[in-house]
């Protein structure tokens, strides 16, 4: 009777911490979102409104007032689809000669490829930056796009997925006649759709997000994203903060709606690859 008594407490003080733990992650999505319905200057008194007291769709008319709003999301949905496609379909052929084929140096070129994800991005960003100047990409779509491609990380991910399945049903298929690209493309690629799901959720809000290399290549107005595109209506002098929550809103707004049709998928994909048979 103890023991169930304690299981029990120790349950409820359990579900007490997680449910405050959930009310303070959300908090920041209701602050904004509840902002967004609020005029720049009860968004920035000193005591807080935690419920707008006078609600208002005004922050919204402003933001679609701008002929270039709807230009700057389909920037933002263009560049993260291709880019995260190119990395998907880079990042699952690379996997799956690390992880199956053999080559000389395959060690020692993986641990490079995972070297590089300790390195933060703003590391090489000038030298970066160079090198699309000089390929003659700097400024548009391609100089956006293509050096994310380059992204490691999915590699890793998917290497430790295609591990996860035994190498006896590749040496069955090659038995029966399989080609190579028919055992990579019919046989094991089906078989961790759930890990290359998970890239894309994470690559796609990755690149979405990537406010920093977005605002030194895309310069011109009809060319930038959503994120920059909002930070740019704002006056130094006198921000507009309702502006910015309705435009973070906004930008946000694709990415809660993707996540929650793949959170599955996410989810199966992420811990599918952790443990190895």
């Amino acid at each position: 009777v103890k023991m169930k008594e304690r299981k029990g407490s120790f349950d409820f003080i359990s579900n007490c911490l997680i449910v405050a733990g959930a009310v303070i992650s959300y908090f920041p999505l209701y602050w904004l979102l509840s902002s967004s319905f609020k005029y720049s200057h009860a968004i920035n008194n000193m005591v807080p409104e935690w419920f707008p007291k006078h609600p208002t769709l005004q922050n919204y008319v402003n933001l679609f007032s701008n002929s270039n709003t709807l230009r700057w999301l389909f920037n933002s949905v263009f560049i993260s689809t291709v880019t995260t496609a190119l990395i998907v379909l880079t990042s699952v052929l690379a996997a799956y000669a690390f992880a199956k084929m053999q080559f000389k140096g395959k060690k020692v070129l993986f641990m490079l490829f995972i070297a590089t994800l300790m390195l933060p991005k703003e590391v090489y960003i000038i030298p970066l930056f160079k090198v699309t100047q000089k390929l003659g990409i700097s400024g548009g779509y391609a100089g956006a796009i293509l050096p994310n491609v380059a992204l490691s990380f999915g590699i890793f991910l998917l290497e430790q997925h295609f591990e996860s399945i035994p190498d006896a049903l590749r040496e069955a298929a090659r038995m029966d006649g399989a080609s190579e690209w028919y055992i990579f493309s019919g046989i094991y690629v089906p078989l961790i759709k759930a890990g290359i799901a998970a890239l894309i959720i994470l690559m796609f809000i990755q690149v979405w997000n990537d406010y920093l290399w977005q605002l030194i290549q895309l310069t011109k107005d009809e060319l930038k994203t959503i994120q920059l595109g909002v930070a740019s209506t704002q006056n130094e002098q006198n921000p507009d903060s309702g502006l910015t929550m309705a435009g973070a809103v906004y930008a946000a707004l694709p990415l809660c709606i993707m996540f929650l049709i793949f959170q599955n998928y996410f989810t199966q994909g992420i811990t599918m690859g952790a443990v190895k048979e």
